[in-house]
């Protein structure tokens, strides 16, 4: 079951777009910020359903799943303490294009999108940071289209791997086949040799959904552009936005 919890007094939170706003627009939501647990398999929101909360991760990782007709289940993008889940529903419409479901446990800051909309009228600087956050979101949706048209099973696992451990914050990751193949867009019979193959090289230890990575360096070299490509979309959209006045 959710846990859901006030968020009182804290002034501030390991979510970055939390942390990066300023004192007077946090204290517009803050009064309002729950935290809750995301808990692995955790549908956030189906496609065409109403979102009617964002989620900001502190720990954990939600991911972004197109539904195919032949019951593949295909992840555009991953979201985690590094970003918002909802930015652009908080702007306009808030029907969803795909599901979100949690795929790396944790625990999240999340408030209602009524109470967004209202703090985001209320600011400039606001609507831009959630505006940056939601481009982020696409320009990593693009990025993972172009990946997984063209890239290797083994260079698509190492990128999914890395920005993983990123937005978790840790080099041990809870996933498991299935979550991995969704991720990169592969079958699981793929994704179990490749991961053999990244253990094999001591890039990773692999057993029953526990990954650690051992050998940083290793699975960086071995992961296509995408992932330092999306790093670099998120530092240009993200990062010095608050110094620019909108």
């Amino acid at each position: 079951m959710r846990q859901e919890t006030a968020l009182d007094s804290v002034p501030r939170s390991p979510n970055g777009f939390l942390s990066a706003l300023s004192a007077s627009d946090f204290e517009l939501i803050r009064p309002h910020l729950r935290t809750v647990d995301l808990i692995q398999d955790m549908v956030l929101v189906e496609v065409d359903e109403v979102l009617k909360r964002a989620y900001l991760p502190q720990r954990g990782a939600i991911s972004l799943v197109v539904k195919l007709a032949r019951g593949e289940h295909v992840q555009i993008a991953l979201v985690g303490r590094d970003s918002i889940f909802g930015a652009f529903a908080a702007l306009g419409d808030a029907t969803a294009l795909n599901c979100a479901v949690v795929v790396v446990p944790g625990i999240a800051s999340t408030i209602e999108l009524e109470q967004l909309r209202l703090a985001a009228d209320r600011s400039a600087t606001l609507r831009y940071a959630l505006a940056r956050h939601g481009l982020a979101v696409d320009a990593q949706v693009q990025q993972t289209a172009g990946c997984n048209a063209s890239h290797t099973v083994e260079s698509r696992l190492a990128r999914c791997l890395l920005h993983t451990r990123d937005l978790s914050g840790s080099d041990k990751i809870v996933l498991t086949q299935e979550a991995m193949a969704q991720m990169i867009g592969a079958r699981r019979n793929s994704v179990s040799l490749v991961a053999h193959t990244l253990q094999q090289a001591d890039f990773i230890h692999y057993s029953r959904g526990h990954i650690e990575i051992t050998n940083l360096d290793g699975l960086m070299k071995t992961s296509c552009e995408c992932y330092a490509t999306v790093k670099a979309q998120y530092t240009r959209l993200i990062q010095g936005y608050e110094s620019v006045t909108p």
